[in-house]
């Protein structure tokens, strides 16, 4: 092989490896903005109202959360390729029991089976990266699966729209079923095995529980994980409010729901993409500050479009310009969460994970319902969590314990990402 066929052999190895990190990244969200465009024909086959069909929502992200707690420590006991290939077959699973089911109440208990499955693929997939990379070359290969993932709010409630028009909704469950089993086989061909036998720790409930009190007792990891959780919020409250923002303020159909995800996924692949050409140029911490500040003005310039052109365009700018800053702001953030833990990144993984995710299902089971009722209030909790997460930020960079640069102790340094 010549010195030419050598890189160009390792690009398209590296894109490949992207590609199937973003897919299994992805199997959230087409769990949860596929089934979108369903909504009012699942109301309407078991009688169920707007909130009941929230709840679809909710308690997958509330199981998906529970179990994220389990999943990173096991895939550094167990290795990675294990535990994201039993978490999919487990999902299969799920998602059939969901196209069956004969009831609401069935349904309900389909979701939280896919929810305490489903994280097994997100959550494992970021501390692969972070087994593979690191530095600014890390940095570069989340925000590159992040523009890949990026597309997936956009693409899944255009493909659960486009399935009703064919099938009814028990196809979107068999859909994604069908996208678990493929992402499973692809990773179990594709993956290498990224934590050797050497650097696993014993499958002991001691060593498990363990490795999260290390991770869940630092100051430094809960403070990134709340300005995670918080900045995050600002821009995911238009993902769990899509049908409402869609439906009921905008008064668009079942096969409009690109008109709020497009601009937003839109934003947060130009995040993302400004991240990977920046990542040598500009030092994280500088990176992050600038980002926050970008995230309160598109936050402020949210609240004053949703009063003076409360309709598309106007209405979908605001979360557009958020993106950008997810995009820019996501990937920095999660590696100093699992910098901060260099020997136990699966846990941090999962702690890292958990924050958001309870937070994420309560977002969708009671403070969008609560502040959904128009453009304006759902903007102010918006620019209210961006808000949260930035002093949380700015608190962590004046009280951050100081250590040589690019150094990352075991839950007190600042990590070579943050």
């Amino acid at each position: 092989m010549t010195s030419t066929q050598e890189p160009r052999g390792q690009i398209r190895a590296a894109w490949l490896m992207t590609v199937l990190l973003a897919g299994l990244a992805m199997i959230g969200p087409f769990t949860i903005d596929t089934l979108f465009p369903g909504f009012v024909s699942i109301g309407r086959d078991f009688g169920a109202d707007a909130a009941a069909l929230q709840q679809l929502t909710s308690v997958y992200l509330l199981s998906f959360a529970l179990m994220s707690i389990f999943h990173g420590p096991l895939s550094d006991s167990l290795g990675r390729k294990p535990v994201m290939i039993g978490g999919l077959a487990g999902y299969t699973v799920a998602s059939a029991v969901c196209a069956l089911a004969p009831t609401f109440g069935v349904l309900l208990a389909g979701r939280v089976a896919q929810g305490l499955c489903a994280g097994a693929a997100t959550i494992v997939s970021r501390a692969v990266i972070r087994d593979l990379y690191s530095g600014a070359q890390a940095q570069r290969m989340m925000a590159r699966v992040m523009m890949i993932f990026a597309v997936a709010p956009a693409v899944a409630p255009v493909i659960g729209g486009e399935i009703l028009r064919f099938a009814e909704w028990p196809a979107i469950f068999w859909f994604v079923a069908g996208y678990a089993v493929l992402t499973a086989l692809l990773t179990l061909t594709v993956l290498p095995e990224t934590l050797p036998r050497s650097r696993r720790h014993p499958l002991r409930p001691g060593a498990v529980v363990g490795g999260l009190w290390r991770v869940a007792r630092s100051w430094p990891f809960e403070r990134l994980a709340l300005c995670t959780t918080f900045v995050f919020a600002s821009y995911f409250l238009y993902v769990v409010a899509a049908p409402m923002v869609v439906v009921d303020l905008l008064g668009l159909g079942e096969q409009d729901f690109w008109t709020l995800f497009v601009p937003m996924i839109a934003g947060m692949a130009l995040g993302s993409w400004i991240s990977t050409r920046v990542a040598e140029r500009v030092a994280p911490e500088r990176l992050v500050d600038g980002t926050l500040l970008w995230l309160l003005g598109a936050a402020v310039l949210n609240v004053l479009l949703v009063v003076l052109w409360p309709t598309v365009p106007g209405a979908v700018a605001g979360p557009a310009l958020l993106g950008v800053s997810i995009g820019i702001v996501f990937p920095v953030l999660q590696l100093a969460m699992l910098d901060l833990f260099p020997t136990h990144r699966g846990a941090a993984a999962s702690m890292a994970s958990f924050a958001s995710l309870v937070f994420n299902a309560l977002l969708a089971g009671a403070i969008a319902p609560l502040v959904g009722g128009s453009l304006v209030t759902l903007a102010l909790t918006s620019l209210a969590f961006a808000a949260t997460g930035a002093a949380l930020w700015w608190w962590h960079r004046r009280d951050r314990a100081p250590g040589p640069e690019g150094s990352a102790s075991e839950g007190s340094g600042p990590g070579s990402a943050s």
